[in-house]
């Protein structure tokens, strides 16, 4: 008996101005104003996509003291935007990165149920943790969070918010009109949890939402985080767009789900990636490369090894070789309000060192080989090809997608290479789900579990 054709999950990407955008380009618009947004998510949910998604920034970078100015665009508030978005689509799925740290879990519960009513049913959560004291300082709490403890308090988080959705079951809301009774228990939403994070009780206000609980995701790659993502998520953002590491993580993932006790199939795991399309591929890597160029200027190429070196790099030239000392991972961050995505500092360095002299490449252009995220490059029907290549060996579930050009930068994909996948039977030419987790395969959680923990 032959294997069913996994279906590639596809979600939309619509990031902040930084170095994989093109802010510049003539083509290019705002990545505030509402447009962007509700012609990113109509163009995902002409293409059959899963979901939009929403990365979050809760505060200005800087470094060396003086801020980012690109910042203080393209970072708006998720639920607004989410919302809106809702209200000018109907299937897609809508996603937003909400950090687990400074936001408090009767809040979070309430604006994601709130979310999902209001989409009927299409709502995520994208957790996040953060602890250094430089984001901290625009909250109450400051940087008080130990780096030890994030996933602490984001579990907690986490299964607080659950008590809370969990405080209704979905029979609760009875509302008939000829008898007057509008509750079916006079407890519903009752709720009480007690951990070491937290320690509340009450009444939550919003009933039990279409999908019962909203959709999780996450990041991890530390074994920490991937035990956390494995035990709790549905969906995993994996960093690895490139097989077999791509198919390491994920049968590690999988695995860990099992030994969770949770189904394989029940945690879907997403690689993101960048597209360029050509006419032949030739005309493909040549644009690509020609992006590339134009993003990774040589000020954006030092800024983003000061993230590893950190230290101030400012005196290499971009166009000499990649800096011979070591980094400094104990001083105090030269980069503020960046995530440092890499678990060694030494161990990258070394491994940048080392592709600069395989392949005798500048610093800029080191930059430019290996801070790419899993490009998708080549004619429409060799993109195709490699998605569904990608998630029929287990690289992936599916891709989340992002452009350069905002917000137009989805329209080629769609028209030209979501066609082809619908031909191979690997993507959905209709909706048939009611909700995002109908859309992802996922299963509904509609009746009420525990809401006292």
């Amino acid at each position: 008996m032959s294997t069913p054709r996994k279906q590639v999950i596809l979600g939309a990407y619509l990031g902040g101005v930084n170095h994989h955008t093109s802010w510049w380009h003539p083509e290019a618009g705002s990545q505030i104003d509402f447009s962007s947004f509700e012609h990113t998510a109509r163009t995902a949910e002409r293409g059959k996509f899963d979901f939009f998604f929403l990365a979050e920034g809760l505060i200005l970078r800087e470094r060396a003291g003086k801020i980012f100015d690109q910042d203080i665009i393209g970072r708006p508030d998720t639920f607004t935007v989410l919302a809106s978005i809702a209200a000018v689509t109907e299937h897609l799925g809508l996603a937003g990165t909400i950090n687990a740290t400074f936001n408090e879990p009767y809040e979070l519960a309430r604006q994601l149920a709130s979310l999902d009513h209001l989409s009927d049913g299409r709502a995520a959560w994208n957790v996040v943790t953060s602890f250094d004291a430089f984001t901290g300082q625009n909250f109450r709490r400051g940087g008080y969070l130990d780096p030890a403890d994030r996933y602490v308090r984001a579990e907690e988080t986490l299964n607080a918010v659950r008590a809370l959705w969990d405080s209704w079951d979905a029979a609760d809301l009875v509302a008939d009109k000829d008898s007057g009774r509008f509750l079916a228990r006079p407890d519903a939403g009752a709720f009480a949890f007690h951990g070491n994070q937290f320690d509340i009780t009450g009444r939550f206000t919003v009933p039990r939402s279409p999908q019962g609980r909203p959709v999780i995701l996450q990041a991890g790659v530390s074994p920490q985080g991937r035990a956390f993502a494995a035990a709790n998520a549905d969906a995993i953002f994996s960093p690895y767009g490139k097989l077999p590491e791509a198919a390491d993580f994920y049968r590690d993932i999988k695995a860990r789900a099992v030994a969770a006790g949770r189904a394989a199939e029940d945690i879907k795991i997403l690689p993101s990636a960048s597209l360029v399309l050509g006419e032949t591929e030739a005309e493909a890597i040549e644009k690509f490369h020609a992006i590339r160029n134009e993003q990774v200027t040589g000020q954006t190429a030092l800024i983003l090894l000061e993230q590893i070196w950190n230290r101030d790099l400012s005196g290499y030239d971009p166009e000499g070789p990649v800096p011979d000392i070591d980094p400094d991972p104990d001083a105090a961050p030269i980069i503020q309000g960046r995530a440092f995505l890499h678990q060694d500092r030494f161990a990258t360095v070394e491994r940048l060192r080392q592709v600069a002299e395989t392949k005798k490449l500048t610093l800029r252009e080191v930059v430019i080989d290996q801070f790419e995220r899993g490009p998708l490059v080549g004619t429409p029907a060799q993109v195709a090809e490699q998605i569904d290549s990608f998630v029929q060996n287990d690289g992936s579930d599916g891709f989340i997608l992002g452009s350069h050009l905002v917000p137009s930068g989805l329209d080629e994909f769609v028209d030209k290479v979501v066609p082809l996948l619908q031909d191979r039977g690997a993507l959905r030419t209709e909706y048939t789900g009611t909700t995002l987790r109908d859309n992802l395969g996922l299963p509904n959680v509609r009746s009420a579990v525990s809401a006292d923990v």
